[in-house]
């Protein structure tokens, strides 16, 4: 039973614009311009949290003439996903049977 959860992509997700690109990326796959219109965020701020998620695995990019889209990779949220749903599950059993550490 998997007992603790990927930090780096845990990091990756903490950053509000990128939870925020990722929420959106969810829904559809979106390019550079879309993005800055639904964040409000700069060109250039934007492209470096979009570098983040792709360097992370979070996201894939797909070349569209002058533009380049972009897709959240489901599995990997799954897969942090999974992680969580071990780590409740670990801890109901720890309730469960009462386990706890004597103090010294």
């Amino acid at each position: 039973m998997l007992t603790s959860v990927d930090t780096d992509l845990l990091r990756v997700l903490a950053d509000p614009l990128r939870l925020q690109i990722v929420t959106l990326l969810a829904q559809e796959t979106l390019c550079t311009t879309h993005l800055i219109e639904e964040t409000g965020a700069r060109q250039t701020n934007l492209s470096n949290h979009l570098k983040v998620l792709r360097e992370a695995g979070i996201v894939e990019t797909e070349p569209c003439g002058r533009f380049t889209y972009y897709r959240l990779k489901p599995d990997v949220i799954a897969s942090l996903a999974d992680q969580f749903a071990d780590l409740a599950e670990t801890a109901r059993a720890t309730a469960e049977n009462n386990v706890k550490r004597s103090c010294p």
